[in-house]
């Protein structure tokens, strides 16, 4: 089967908003690299500190995993086909989750849940959001579709399943299409 155009439009976003932090075209170390300093400059973590170290460990796993998986040709780059390829095979499956997957997963969520109270809140996701230059006001329509308008917490169990349902469904109303910040994929 191949990829719809819906699905290929939410791996491009979550590929050019999330991923390509350089906005070269390509996935690769540096982006990685600048994501860290993003990250931890929005949550005020310097270098040294021990939430500092373990973003700059996560996402260097993440990234070595994604490059295994993802990078054919081995180019030390992840090009948008490879990216849409990786995905497309999860959605098949997703219960053959990669590692690195189930890392960044529970990284966006430990990083949205900024108190650490085990549960996202709209104010939370609304500024991680806004820290990837999602404008905060989508961020925020995005997390009542997901979260029924704030009527279902969202905890690291709910937020896996919204993971999954991102990446598989074709539902364009399905509440895991706004786990990160859009309400529409155009």
């Amino acid at each position: 089967m191949a990829l719809s155009q819906f699905r290929m439009k939410k791996f491009m976003y979550l590929f050019n908003v999330f991923f390509d932090t350089n906005r070269s075209g390509t996935i690769d170390k540096k982006d990685f690299d600048m994501a860290t300093e993003n990250i931890c400059k929005v949550r005020g973590w310097k270098k040294g500190d021990p939430q500092y170290e373990k973003t700059k460990t996560v996402l260097n796993n993440v990234w070595i995993g994604l490059q295994a998986k993802a990078d054919a040709d081995n180019d030390q780059q992840v090009t948008n086909e490879e990216w849409c390829k990786m995905w497309e095979e999860y959605s098949r499956n997703p219960n053959s989750v990669l590692d690195w997957q189930l890392q960044f997963r529970d990284f966006m969520f430990d990083l949205e849940d900024t108190s650490g109270d085990g549960a996202i809140d709209e104010e939370e996701f609304a500024m991680i959001c806004s820290s990837y230059n999602v404008p905060e006001q989508n961020a925020r329509d995005a997390f009542r579709k997901f979260s029924r308008n704030g009527t279902l917490e969202i905890t690291r169990e709910k937020f896996g399943e919204l993971w999954v349902e991102y990446f598989a469904s074709e539902d364009p109303s399905a509440p895991g299409n706004f786990i990160f910040g859009v309400t529409k994929f155009e």
